[in-house]
């Protein structure tokens, strides 16, 4: 266990003039506080505020920050008030943990509203305070670390959440050691099997190989003594995590994994980087297309090093990675260690204009403009996406964006009024479609017309977040304009039957107060909503016609059915789909998309079609976050129905004979139908299989991939739609 002498001891080391005493104050607080309350383990709670302060330490963050872990859960879980700690320890520290407090709620397995909110919170809490989602992720840490204790299923959302989310903004931190271990954490708590044989093979190699790795450090170390640069040389293995995702990515088995160890050399001067990279390549034949120059280009975290890939003396390929000690500082505390403490205090500089937390807070910035909530989840994982590319306009000037972007991202991210109005490429002065990749070093020079205007196709090849929401921004102000055309149309025709003029009306005021009294924002809402068939038109008539003119009220006469409504229950029947509309009342016409094929137990939400009824999907399909928010409807899943849902996995395995019928038995002893099966060999010896099976939910599903995943000789499960998502 943790002692306050070692928090205080790490801090001192770090920063000599830091106030012992606050801490010591924090911590004597905390004790008090939290005096008798245990954590799930058993153990006192008091472990827990100690070991979060432990891990800023190892950030090397200042005495508030420090003190704040201490502190962080003492006004949520004990009598204590956020009054009580400005008193005791002043502003600065009661707002560090007033701003952790009220993150303590976020999840991200929750409805999409408040996850989007929350989330939202936490950034703008960010931008104004790096120091807050620091702590937040120490304390996070120190969660996943004692995750044992819990039941499965909050383990399993718990470690969902910090993939997805917390281990991402570690990374976009640059705080490499905190991502790792977050990733490698999650990765034992979702894939327990695979990461157990994982373990076993990396232990048993690195012992295989230390002998290897030792003699190639010291030839490096030699080599480099020679030339007069001094150095620190040392293998390390990948962490597991990116071993196994490679190994998906890629279809390969752990023995093709080239790069499960990387050398790093850590030598004094930018200079004796260059220096190195040559005497390496002397040693061994380096390997064309793996060197990638991050000291000219650094990664949007700040990141440092050079890298390249070479064959080694037993025939193996080595990944080295070279940098400075300044380097290796940020590549494994990330923005913190730009912090310098001078006479006892933290250098603002780090937080400055040009600093390299101007970027992030432009991320922040560029978040708060999105305002559905799918998107706004949809461009925090785009943004905080960790591969990068490096691309230069004509005149030289670099712009970083992710893998895979295209001209049309780079064209917004020069201005929204070049991305709008892109009609052409040239790459490297070659012309390009406009959905070609971009590759690091490419010189891209952008064509644009005033006439030309963005297409939806466009959604199809954009990578960044700013170039889909400008795109989506333009298609909704477009379709927005059109409904309220076809909805004014509708609505014409039908008050001229009744003898209504629709822009009397509208000068009058009258759509106005009908739009009121229908709980929609305005006209043009009402009108947007008639086109869609969800604004009632003969409510509407009602309430504009005169008392004497109305219809009988509605209990006295049948009930009405709008064509829309008619043509859904022609069209659907009776037949029960397993889905209803949360709140709705009636048949619905209800279908499943095919790009995303949602099983019960997925969360989904419904798209209001015209004349096909409301179309279901899984709320991470890529087509939601094309959708116009008017037109999205909550839906849900009917617990009662206990209807079979096709769904179609993909094995990757090896090809051998006996597999087939092993992989069979698996699925139909999980009580599953197989509907149909294909099975193509590759030319590396091995096998892909599709399986189209019926399914009642989504853990049915799971279960039949954890059981397909326990045979010998798979290396991959997933399943598939016609958006290739794979799903842990």
């Amino acid at each position: 266990m943790l002692r306050f002498n070692d928090i205080s001891e790490r801090v001192q080391a770090y920063n000599p003039k830091a106030d012992l005493l606050s801490l010591q104050k924090a911590y004597v607080f905390s004790a008090k506080v939290h005096s008798g309350q245990k954590r799930r383990s058993g153990e006192a709670y008091l472990i827990h505020p100690v070991e979060v302060a432990g891990i800023l330490t190892q950030l090397r963050l200042d005495v508030p920050s420090v003190a704040t872990g201490l502190l962080h859960d003492t006004v949520e879980d004990t009598l204590a008030t956020l009054e009580e700690i400005e008193g005791l320890f002043g502003k600065e520290i009661r707002d560090l943990v007033d701003a952790v407090t009220k993150l303590s709620q976020v999840e991200y397995k929750n409805k999409e509203e408040r996850q989007a909110e929350n989330f939202r919170k936490m950034l703008l809490a960010t931008s104004k305070d790096l120091r807050v989602i620091l702590i937040k992720l120490a304390d996070r840490l120190h969660n996943m670390r004692t995750l044992e204790h819990l039941p499965e299923e909050k383990q399993q959302r718990i470690a969902e959440e910090t993939l997805a989310i917390y281990a991402p903004i570690a990374n976009r931190l640059g705080i490499q050691w905190v991502k790792t271990e977050l990733e490698d954490l999650c990765f034992k708590v979702l894939q327990p099997d695979a990461f157990a044989e994982l373990e076993s093979e990396v232990t048993m190699r690195q012992r295989e190989r230390q002998g290897i790795v030792d003699e190639l450090c010291d030839t490096v170390r030699a080599q480099l003594s020679n030339q007069a640069i001094s150095c620190t040389v040392y293998g390390r293995a990948k962490h597991f995590y990116s071993i196994y995702r490679k190994m998906q990515e890629k279809n390969l088995t752990f023995d093709e994994i080239y790069d499960s160890v990387a050398f790093r050399v850590i030598v004094p001067s930018v200079r004796a980087c260059y220096e190195t990279l040559g005497h390496i390549h002397s040693l061994w034949k380096p390997i064309p297309g793996k060197v990638k120059d991050y000291i000219a280009l650094p990664k949007a975290n700040m990141y440092q090093s050079l890298h390249t890939a070479v064959i080694g003396p037993y025939g193996q390929a080595m990944e080295f990675q070279i940098r400075t000690p300044e380097m290796h500082d940020v590549a494994e505390y990330g923005i913190a260690a730009h912090w310098k403490y001078k006479e006892g205090k933290i250098d603002g500089s780090v937080a400055g204009e040009d600093s390299p937390y101007s970027a992030l807070r432009q991320i922040f910035a560029d978040q708060n403009e999105v305002t559905d909530p799918d998107e706004y989840m949809e461009s925090l994982r785009i943004d905080f996406f960790p591969d990068e590319v490096y691309v230069f306009t004509p005149q030289g000037d670099v712009r970083v964006l992710p893998k895979g972007a295209t001209p049309i991202d780079f064209a917004y991210a020069i201005h929204s009024e070049v991305g709008n109005t892109c009609i052409g490429a040239k790459v490297n002065g070659k012309i390009v479609q406009l959905q070609h990749e971009l590759e690091t070093g490419d010189i891209v020079a952008i064509t644009t017309r005033n006439t030309q205007t963005p297409s939806r196709d466009w959604l199809k090849w954009v990578k960044t977040s700013k170039a889909r929401g400008r795109i989506r921004e333009y298609i909704r102000h477009t379709e927005r304009e059109r409904s309220v055309v076809l909805g004014r149309e509708i609505l014409e025709k039908e008050l001229s039957r009744q003898g209504l003029q629709y822009e009397r009306l509208r000068k009058q005021g009258q759509l106005e107060r009908v739009a009121k009294e229908l709980d929609y924002r305005d006209v043009e809402k009402l009108l947007i909503a008639v086109s869609y068939g969800t604004a009632p038109l003969s409510k509407i008539v009602d309430i504009l016609l005169p008392p004497e003119k109305r219809r009988a009220p509605r209990e006295e006469r049948p009930q009405p059915v709008e064509a829309l409504q008619k043509f859904i229950q022609r069209v659907s029947g009776n037949g029960s789909t397993g889905v209803r509309v949360k709140g709705g009342e009636g048949d619905v016409m209800i279908r499943f998309a095919r790009c995303c094929n949602p099983l019960p137990g997925d969360k989904i939400i419904g798209f209001i079609t015209r004349g096909r009824g409301i179309s279901v999907h899984r709320t991470d399909c890529q087509h939601v976050h094309e959708m116009i928010p008017e037109r999205k409807i909550s839906v849900e899943w009917d617990k009662e129905s206990r209807a079979a849902r096709p769904v179609t996995v993909e094995v990757v395995c090896a090809d051998k004979p006996g597999l087939l019928a092993s992989m069979t038995k698996s699925i139909t002893t999980e009580d599953a139908n197989i509907s149909r099966v294909e099975l193509q060999t590759t030319i590396d010896e091995k096998a892909v299989g599709t399986f189209e099976i019926a399914v009642r939910d989504a853990d049915h599903l799971k279960r039949i991939i954890k059981a397909l995943q326990r045979i010998k000789g798979i290396y991959s499960v997933h399943r598939v739609d016609t958006n290739r998502q794979a799903h842990l």
